[in-house]
């Protein structure tokens, strides 16, 4: 007799905790149902307001779609940006359904998660407008050359493109604040040692050839200048 009242004590005690729990399962899953519904319009939301501002034709020269869709893509950095919208509410969603099941370590988890993509969508801003303007400078060089002429215009073009897009990346590396500045310390020992390495090439290998493009960049007046009054 003893036994089976301790049975149906367990028992008790068990059906007590499913009906507590059955509730707050409830809440969150109608939670994440209307977490997945908001995420969804929210998404379009973001896609149409950016195709309305013309986001995808900034995207579009500054090259950032090209290089999406190299990587087996179809979709556009618009439909980027719409994607990180949705992930933030489901992100939301989640949080509030796993606080509402007491899920205390999963909801910490989470939160972090959520406080990183705000950095990283400043971060893909910073790198679709320094983008433009890298390729901006680099045909703004491209022309003066052109202009002035000056050979090889189009390479300095390209070295001046690479530079700016060197400092963007690092600026939204830094301000990811991935690795504290590890990453950034890293690139930068690495640039200082190709650069050293290509000027020590350049200077005692290619000095005449140094002094060719420094002569087709910048000619000099052979014939000197004229005889003066008298």
């Amino acid at each position: 007799m003893q036994e089976l009242n301790m049975v149906v004590d367990s028992l008790r005690a068990l059906l007590h905790q499913v009906g507590v729990f059955l509730p707050r399962l409830g809440t969150a899953l109608i939670v994440l149902l209307l977490g997945w519904l908001f995420a969804k319009g929210a998404r379009l939301a973001v896609v149409k307001a950016l195709r309305a501002l013309n986001f995808h034709v900034l995207t579009e020269r500054a090259g950032i779609d090209s290089f999406l869709q190299q990587g087996g893509t179809e979709k556009d950095t618009t439909d980027l940006f719409g994607a990180i919208a949705y992930l933030l509410v489901i992100l939301a969603s989640l949080i509030i359904a796993s606080n509402s099941l007491g899920l205390d370590q999963v909801t910490d988890l989470l939160g972090r998660v959520l406080l990183f993509v705000p950095k990283l969508l400043v971060a893909l801003l910073v790198v679709v407008f320094g983008s433009y303007f890298a390729r901006f400078a680099g045909r703004s060089v491209q022309t003066y050359c052109r202009g002035a002429d000056i050979a090889d215009g189009e390479l300095l073009g390209r070295l001046m493109q690479y530079g700016v897009m060197v400092f963007v990346v690092l600026l939204a590396i830094d301000h990811l604040d991935v690795g504290g500045g590890l990453i950034q310390q890293t690139f930068l020992i690495l640039l200082g040692g190709v650069v050293v390495a290509l000027a020590l090439a350049f200077g005692i290998g290619g000095r005449d050839r140094a002094a060719a493009l420094i002569e087709r960049w910048f000619p000099r007046d052979r014939d000197g200048p004229g005889p003066g009054p008298r």
